[in-house]
Order: C-alpha cells, then structure tokens, then sequence
C-alpha cells in the first residue's frame, strides 16, 4: 500500500467533496475523532477552505472564522452523545516555537479532539507527531495538488484504507 495519497482538486466543489468524504472517515476510524492533522501550503493554497468544509461536513453549525488572529478556534460537531470537539490552530503569527507553550496548548493536544493545524512548521518541535499531512500546492485560480503523508503508525493505517477507495470515486480528486 502507498506511503502517500496524492490526488488534484479541480475546483472548489471537489475540495468541499474531499472534505465530506475525509469527515465521514474520522468519524469511523479508530481514533478518527482525536486525529491530529496537519495542514501545509503557502499562503492562498486553500488550507482554511480545505478546514471550512470539513468542519461544515462534521456538522459545525453558525459562523465558521479563520483562527489567524485568535490562533486557534473550538468547535463542537455533532449533538448529544455524539458530540465531539474540534480545534483549529493557525500558527502563522507565532515568531518563536515556546510561544505554544505559553499559550497553554499543550492542555488542548493532552485532551479529546481533532486537532487541526495550519503552519506548523512555526511550532516546531511543540506538536505531536501529526497523523496526517495534508500538503495543497495552488496549480491555478481553481486547481489544487494534494498529498496526503502519515506522520504515525494510526495514521497510515487510514491512510492505507483512504488508498483503496475505487479510482472512480478518487477522494473528488
């Protein structure tokens, strides 16, 4: 089975496609609701798009903001029983690594909760290993690249379950 899952979104409606399908996943893999994800892609590649739908997919209900300012923002999807939280990092003003620290995040990552991260790469060495990365390169306006890596051993396991779904489905990819 591939070590990586690789695919392109030819618009908008195919990233919204990927996002149901990736939602629906998590809430059936072992673990899925705790998974840690990280998202990578120069500025404009369609990271916070990519979260938007697949927050609005969990069934996150009301307004859905970018966390660039407040850096990160809670959800709950779900209702009763089958609630389940979820966070969206967005790193990009963090200047120093220890400022995760700082700001208490280790508490959020300990507890229950997708965890979802947008430039990570600015808290190096605070973040668990990430079960999933999702790297999105702009092609054009419209078209994305995407590529999927585990980054631990839960995660490649989905990823390897993700790989076999018929070409003709193809993730909207």
């Amino acid at each position: 089975m591939p070590l990586v899952w690789e695919g392109v979104w030819a618009d908008e409606s195919a990233t919204q496609a990927f996002a149901a399908q990736l939602a629906q996943a998590l809430t059936t893999w072992p673990g899925g609701r705790d998974a840690c994800i990280e998202l990578r892609g120069n500025l404009g590649a369609g990271k916070t798009t990519l979260v938007r739908h697949l927050l609005r997919a969990a069934g996150v209900q009301g307004r859905i903001k970018s966390p660039t300012y407040a850096v990160v923002e809670p959800h709950q999807a779900g209702d009763g029983d089958d609630a389940w939280p979820i966070w969206h990092f967005d790193f990009y003003r963090f200047n120093d690594p220890q400022e995760w620290e700082e700001a208490g995040f280790r508490d959020i990552f300990a507890g229950p909760g997708l965890k979802l991260m947008e430039w990570p790469d600015k808290v190096a060495g605070q973040l668990p290993p990430p079960d999933w990365v999702i790297a999105l390169d702009a092609i054009d306006e419209d078209q994305r690249r995407v590529h999927i890596s585990a980054g631990t051993p839960r995660g490649l396991n989905w990823l390897q379950t993700w790989a076999k779904i018929p070409p003709e489905a193809d993730h909207a990819g």
